[in-house]
């Protein structure tokens, strides 16, 4: 798994996410209403908007919330009507690559900032295309590990679809194609164990390892200044960054 995933992990943990949610909300609603514009209301078919759901559920967002942007998204006048996606590809420092996943209502300005950040931050926007192809769409599912057998969540995960579970420091992670996400997450809790977070993500094919507490204090700050940025949904990025380094970095 890239660093960037035990990153999420560490500030999920940390409560990082708590003191945005504002924000986080605000973002998580936006990318259900407009997948429910694309592809209509009903979760069972359509693909996008299960994943913005799950993604949603992740991060204890009312259930309330979620249905207002469902039947924002689906309705007449979808307030979600002027969004594009758009991504934008490019590279951090020491050749990190970085995947931006945004919805933008003015594209002029999300690529202006979105530019501004990586050279602020020791890097450079890229051309479409130029670091994509090292990453692949998967559905992750995080399980902490104390107290679960590692046999038994792999029995389950397996059962329900998934490719794959290894353990990352302090947690289980749990792989699998994309469409069947759902499934594992359900399972994983319907045999009574804990899911941390399950969601849709870009994984990187290969890393970049990082052991220098400097640099990977200067990708960081790239990280989560685009992550700052309110129309960024996602950024998904290929360091390898050791968890007692992401650790000092993260206090």
């Amino acid at each position: 798994m890239s660093g960037h995933s035990k990153w999420s992990s560490i500030k999920h943990k940390k409560g990082a996410a708590d003191a945005k949610r504002g924000k986080l909300f605000s973002k998580l609603s936006r990318a259900i209403i407009v997948a429910a514009r694309e592809g209509g209301p009903d979760p069972a078919g359509n693909l996008a908007l299960q994943n913005a759901i799950e993604k949603a559920r992740s991060y204890s967002m009312p259930k309330d919330n979620i249905e207002r942007a469902i039947a924002k998204g689906s309705g007449a006048d979808s307030e979600g009507s002027g969004y594009d996606t758009v991504v934008y590809e490019g590279y951090g420092p020491e050749g990190v690559a970085v995947l931006v996943e945004t919805l933008t209502d003015n594209r002029n300005r999300t690529a202006s900032e979105v530019r501004h950040l990586f050279t602020k931050h020791g890097g450079n926007l890229g051309t479409t295309g130029a670091v994509a192809w090292q990453f692949e769409r998967r559905g992750i599912v995080f399980v902490p590990a104390d107290g679960v057998d590692e046999e038994e969540l792999l029995l389950v995960a397996a059962d329900a679809g998934a490719d794959d579970v290894e353990q990352d420091g302090s947690s289980f992670v749990v792989s699998s194609a994309p469409e069947t996400l759902t499934a594992v997450r359900e399972a994983i809790e319907a045999a009574g164990m804990t899911v941390d977070s399950a969601e849709l993500s870009m994984v990187a094919k290969t890393t970049v390892a990082i052991e220098d507490e400097r640099i990977a204090r200067q990708v960081m700050k790239l990280v989560d200044g685009l992550e700052e940025s309110d129309d960024v949904q996602d950024v998904y990025a290929n360091f390898d960054i050791p968890e007692a380094v992401l650790e000092a970095v993260a206090s």
